[in-house]
């Protein structure tokens, strides 16, 4: 089964991090302006005290006022610059809230997404999504000529546990059972949890009869594990064991629908005679 090294970051998240970088370049001039117009502030207090004292010549007099109205412009450099960081303070902060509102909303498109597609229990792909990849699988086979295999896995005697132990116990193994199913999954494959406690176990590109029979008997040797539970202060390890029916396409049917009766029939006959697992005829 297909389970980012490098994730490209969204473009709000680019521009929020330009946005950063001016307002942190933009405080940067305003301290520089800041410092000059205090630097300025006070050689025209000293210059204003010196002429204050002597008799000042016009063009000293004209320098101090020109040095005064720079003063003031400066002052005001300032202030506009103090009211457009605030702007881009507020700029980044909106961008920011934004953006996490559009994570939060994806985020619930993909669990909307996945629920959709994958059974609540196990976590594993549904009837609908299985179907899907079932119906690709059958349509890749034809085009390339491979070979695909279907396997309709029913647990025996499950009912006895529910009735034993709860529901919760159960579910508790259907868990288990599933995640041993995932473990036993090439990378090209999928098992889906059918209904109850069925699953179904897609196997793409097959070459010969006996891969799959080696990957039967590992699943009903991974199957036949106990299961450790401890719930409701009970410590139990119910046994498990399945019946394996196997539908190869194109040797047993062409179609999705016919391959999955072909291995549903196959199964039924593995648990009549205790085989463990049988292919279609």
């Amino acid at each position: 089964m297909t389970t980012d090294a490098e994730i490209e970051l969204p473009k709000s998240t680019k521009t929020n991090k330009s946005l950063t970088k001016v307002l942190n370049q933009s405080a940067r001039i305003k301290e520089v302006v800041e410092e000059c117009a205090e630097e300025l502030s006070s050689v025209n207090t000293v210059l204003q005290q010196e002429l204050a004292d002597s008799n000042a010549l016009p063009d000293v007099k004209n320098a101090l006022q020109k040095s005064g109205t720079i003063e003031t412009k400066v002052h005001e450099a300032a202030g506009e610059l103090s009211l457009v960081n605030q702007a881009l303070e507020d700029e980044v902060k909106e961008r920011q809230m934004l953006e996490h509102q559009l994570v939060a909303v994806k985020k619930q498109e993909e669990a909307a997404r996945h629920a959709a597609f994958h059974d609540p229990l196990t976590g594993l792909p549904n009837r609908v999504l299985f179907s899907d990849r079932l119906e690709h699988g059958v349509a890749q086979a034809k085009r390339h000529g491979w070979s695909i295999a279907l396997m309709f896995v029913d647990l025996n005697d499950f009912k006895s546990i529910n009735d034993s132990y709860g529901h919760d116990v159960g579910d508790r193994v259907l868990e288990i059972i599933s995640q041993r199913l995932k473990d036993s999954t090439r990378a090209d494959d999928t098992v889906s949890r059918h209904g109850g406690d069925e699953f179904l176990y897609l196997l793409m590109e097959i070459r010969d009869e006996q891969d799959i029979v080696v990957i039967a008997e590992k699943i009903l040797k991974a199957l036949e594990e106990p299961c450790d539970i401890n719930m409701r202060g009970l410590a139990i390890s119910p046994l498990i064991n399945a019946s394996i029916g196997i539908s190869i396409f194109p040797k047993n049917a062409l179609t999705a629908d016919d391959l999955i009766k072909c291995a549903d029939k196959a199964m039924f006959r593995a648990k009549r005679t205790r085989s463990g697992y049988a292919f279609a005829r």
